[in-house]
């Protein structure tokens, strides 16, 4: 049966109908010193402008190399075409073997035991013996051109809204470096990265296809964001989780979307790629119709490989790459863009796609306001991995400052019938020309299903624009690893495995449960478990100072730990009416932290010498008493409103050893009286 929706509003497509099949790949950046070489896991959140002038750079060029299998992988190879050149900032914590100058070291020990005991909360299987291997990576992010990555544990299991999902890998590996920005010239792109996130401890977590709906790829990226975060060992943060989604149809085919930070966009995504997937089986079997060529079944396992060759060299006879020089018929233009690129000696390139005319559509946008799949923009996107800025196509010309004298001559030029299309580029004549040949190939992938590829989403401003996905590069093969020789294999003993089992962290449930006795309100709890200190609140309430919860609770989300042994000497003495409250502030700003006993003997002796004392409640009666005296007609003034300009005066009367709380309930229950 032909696949039935409609592409203009992907709320309404039915997955189960249209074959919907989804995992997730969930990456978390671990709390540990970095994989390979222990330096700190610190980012250095500077902009490309405000790095330091004394930090180190250095300039490589990458080239694709054979994998295992002695193939190489599609997208080094495309990626060897772009002529890139990749500069690395080398902060404080990148060495040389961030430099890819000097072998790296064994695993980091607690981040192994760190995604081991993820591996036993989803009741996955260790691995015995721990291969590292490296794994292709094309876009300049990692020094040595691989990424190292582990497999640590296989066959696990969450549950998502009340459904199991099947984990079927969690692997080990390094985090890429950090982009800071492309430099564009003549010559080619400059990729400017920073190398800090450089070997930053990442678990990556894959799911089986168990995904029923875009809606329950939601509740499964919450489900495993929860489960990582038990754990209490990851780092927190934009940026420190990143989710991709591997999506596919009946009639389309698995894609990668990477770039899925805000998991309430996940459905959106989702739906989205759905109705291109969908957009595109239907205008592969519209441009077949047209040429007469055997038609695409709905379900790509019907696929026959003889037919799809066929059909693959009747479009590469029917669209050849004829790269046509048209700068001449530019050399007036009116757009702005054309002539700057001109004068700066780029070139206006073109090619016709003969029987395209109209299929490449024009920007429009569904009810959401999210652009609605057309084949231009595929182009463009495909275009746009050469480095271009983008490209120009006759179904939207004349426009942009193109002329419809300009749009006649190039169809002239190009000895263009009224069925057939074209698409212009204005860029250096070696970048133009490897953007332009990306077009053709994807203009004639046009009548096959969609490519496997990996996407991008959108981004504006640091948020998804609307949902929508561009080309990144072409979906990894199988030569993409090879083994790591440098790194030993690391066996996982049953010791090791047995006592991590015996230790595993308290669910969120739990730790709920735990809080729940200790009759604090719904807000300190909700508070200290998204801030990760509850544990710290029990070790106050258990430890030595057995200090009291709700005041504990307080000071901790009140201050903040940076100094939790000093804060719970203060909060003692305080509630041993040792201490004022001004007081403790002034001792834990001056207090460095170390052993509680200590702390605790340095702030009373501080306290008595000081004056941090508190008043007895009879002393402050007194001195509250003889400043309702005196201000006697300014009470009468201002009424309550007296309160705070009279607790200076009375503070000052105690010489600052009265606890501000305790003068406050006294003098305003004096002024009431008076008043009343």
């Amino acid at each position: 049966m032909e696949p039935i929706g409609d592409t203009t509003n992907p709320e309404s497509l039915d997955p189960v109908s249209l074959g919907f099949m989804c995992g997730l790949e969930i990456h978390q950046q671990l709390a540990t010193a970095k994989l390979h070489s222990r330096m700190p896991s610190k980012l250095y959140e500077y902009k490309s402008e405000d790095i330091p002038s004394d930090w180190p750079r250095s300039t490589r060029r990458l080239r694709a190399s054979q994998g295992e299998s002695g193939e190489t992988d599609v997208a080094a190879r495309f990626e060897q075409r772009r002529n890139r050149t990749f500069e690395y900032v080398q902060p404080p914590n990148a060495g040389l073997i961030e430099l890819d100058e000097s072998p790296p070291r064994n695993h980091e020990p607690e981040a192994v035991d760190v995604v081991l005991t993820m591996a036993a909360l989803m009741d996955a299987k260790p691995i015995p013996n721990l291969q590292t291997m490296r794994k292709t990576v094309v876009d300049g992010s990692n020094t040595s051109g691989f990424q190292r990555t582990t497999i640590v544990a296989t066959g696990g299991k969450i549950e998502a809204d009340s459904s199991q999902v099947g984990i079927d890998v969690i692997s080990l590996e390094e985090d890429s470096a950090r982009k800071l920005e492309t430099k564009r010239s003549e010559s080619g792109e400059t990729v400017v990265y920073n190398l800090d996130r450089l070997g930053v401890p990442l678990v990556e977590v894959a799911t089986a296809p168990d995904v029923r709906s875009p809606e329950h790829a939601k509740d499964t990226a919450l489900a495993l964001g929860r489960l990582l975060r038990d754990t209490r060992r990851v780092r927190r943060g934009l940026g420190s989780i990143r989710q991709d989604l591997n999506v596919s149809i009946a009639c389309g085919d698995r894609v990668e979307i990477k770039g899925c930070q805000d998991l309430d966009w996940i459905p959106r995504i989702i739906r989205l790629e759905m109705a291109r997937q969908l957009h595109f089986y239907r205008l592969a079997n519209e441009l077949r119709s047209a040429e007469s060529l055997p038609l695409l079944p709905p379900d790509r396992e019907m696929d026959s490989k003889p037919v799809e060759n066929r059909v693959h060299l009747a479009t590469s006879n029917r669209i050849p790459l004829d790269i046509h020089e048209l700068t001449e018929i530019f050399s007036e233009c009116a757009s702005e863009m054309v002539l700057s690129s001109l004068e700066a000696g780029s070139s206006v390139l073109g090619v016709p796609l003969p029987g395209f005319s109209g299929r490449l559509g024009k920007k429009t946008a569904n009810g959401n306001e999210a652009q609605l799949p057309r084949l231009g923009r595929e182009l463009a996107s495909a275009a746009k991995l050469a480095g271009v800025a983008g490209i120009f196509h006759s179904d939207e010309l004349p426009a942009y400052g193109i002329s419809t004298s300009e749009v006649g001559a190039v169809r002239s030029a190009l000895s263009l019938s009224e069925q057939d299309a074209f698409v212009l580029c204005v860029a250096p004549s070696w970048q133009g020309e490897l953007a332009l040949e990306s077009v053709v190939y994807r203009a004639r992938r046009a009548f096959h299903r969609i490519p496997k590829e990996v996407r991008n989403v959108v981004i504006r401003k640091g948020k998804p624009e609307d949902g929508t996905t561009t080309a990144l590069r072409p979906l990894p093969g199988g030569a993409r690893m090879y083994p790591e020789t440098d790194i030993p294999v690391l066996e996982i003993t049953s010791d090791r495995w047995s006592s991590i089992c015996e230790n595993l962290p308290l669910t969120v449930h739990e730790r709920k449960e735990r809080l729940n006795v200790l009759e604090l309100s719904t807000n300190q709890v909700e508070a200290l478990l998204n801030g990760e200190i509850d544990d710290l609140l029990f070790q106050g309430i258990e430890g030595p100072l057995e200090l009291p919860p709700k005041a504990w609770a307080s000071a901790l989300l009140e201050t903040g730990i940076d100094k939790p042994n000093a804060l719970a000497a203060s909060v003692h003495l305080r509630e041993q009416g040792l201490l004022t409250r001004e007081g403790a502030e002034t001792l834990l700003m001056e207090s460095t932290e170390g052993p509680i006993e200590t702390l605790v003997s340095w702030m009373s002796s501080e306290s008595e010498s000081r004056g941090f004392v508190p008043a007895d409640t009879s002393s402050i009666e007194e001195a509250v008493d003889a400043v309702l005296s005196e201000r006697a007609d300014f009470i009468k003034e201002r009424g309550m409103g007296a309160v705070g300009p009279l607790m200076g005066m009375v503070m000052q009367k105690l010489g600052g050893s009265a606890d501000g709380k305790a003068v406050s309930q006294i003098l305003r229950g004096r002024i009431n009286e008076k008043i009343g």
